[in-house]
């Protein structure tokens, strides 16, 4: 792999490793399949492309970006928990509305390019690695030690076994609540990152996004199964930067970028399938024994 390739495929696992953890907290922890994220990516992106054309200072974007994540998430919870939609239907209406939302912050543009503006990257690559560590070190360490509260155990708890939770006098419903507008946040702060590595927010640019960030945790879960002192969220951030290697692979050896999608769709398949066979297996030996 060239070195130029490596250098991107490292820059971009990083962004795609904050996506993981944001959806490894919805698909992983609640147990939901949600598919605003496809929505909340592009809504961070735009979010912090207005705000950057106003000059308004980086961090503040993406933390206004990180909240606008959050308010979807709460609207997809919403459309789930109070008006009793099922959560796939709800993130696609989110989804919808999120895309003419987009469009709406963009003014009407599609695209909205991000030179001679303020961002967090610098003109050094090496630079730009060192500060996308330091968000994922970060953001890791902060999911963490927030799973390790109460409130985090009731949030697992919740995805678990909501019946216990209920037992416990807890409502279940503002635990799915938050789980649901962290992971969008999340998703839509790696948003407001890729728009910066690029240099433009698209309003397409969330398109696929829920695969790939799926295809993240499904690697990181089979190839560190063995070991399962590991934490979820180290599990995603992994499997992002094992699958943007294979990404990166695949195009070094010559592999058109029009064919990338179906290559992700192809490793989660065969991840899947990989580790349903796994269980297949353990269950035939157990039932001879």
């Amino acid at each position: 792999m060239g070195n130029a390739l490596f250098i991107t495929s490292v820059e971009q696992g990083l962004i795609f490793a904050v996506l993981a953890m944001g959806v490894y907290i919805s698909y992983k922890v609640l147990d939901i399949a949600d598919l605003s994220v496809e929505g909340s990516f592009p809504l961070g992106a735009f979010t912090f492309a207005i705000l950057a054309t106003k000059m308004i200072n980086p961090a503040i974007s993406m933390m206004v970006a990180f909240i606008a994540g959050m308010l979807a998430g709460l609207l997809t919870a919403v459309l789930f928990i109070k008006l009793k939609i099922t959560p796939l239907l709800s993130g696609i209406l989110t989804l919808n509305i999120l895309y003419s939302l987009n469009l709406a912050i963009g003014l009407g543009n599609s695209n909205i390019p991000l030179f001679q503006v303020p961002i967090i990257f610098k003109e050094s690559k090496t630079v730009n690695i060192l500060i996308l560590l330091a968000f994922v070190v970060l953001i890791k360490i902060i999911l963490d030690l927030f799973f390790k509260t109460e409130i985090g155990y009731l949030v697992i708890a919740t995805g678990d076994n909501e019946t216990l939770v209920r037992a416990l006098g807890q409502n279940s419903d503002k635990y799915k609540i938050l789980g649901l507008m962290l992971s969008n946040g999340l998703v839509s702060l790696s948003g407001a990152l890729m728009a910066q590595s690029q240099k433009f927010a698209d309003s397409n640019m969330g398109t696929g996004i829920i695969v790939y960030a799926l295809a993240s945790i499904i690697i990181g879960d089979t190839i560190m199964k063995s070991n399962q002192k590991l934490k979820g969220t180290l599990r995603a951030v992994c499997g992002a930067m094992i699958y943007k290697f294979i990404w990166g692979l695949a195009l070094d050896r010559g592999l058109p970028s029009n064919y990338l999608k179906a290559v992700t769709s192809l490793i989660v398949i065969i991840f899947i399938a990989y580790n349903n066979m796994e269980i297949g297996r353990k269950m035939f030996k157990k039932n001879r024994k």
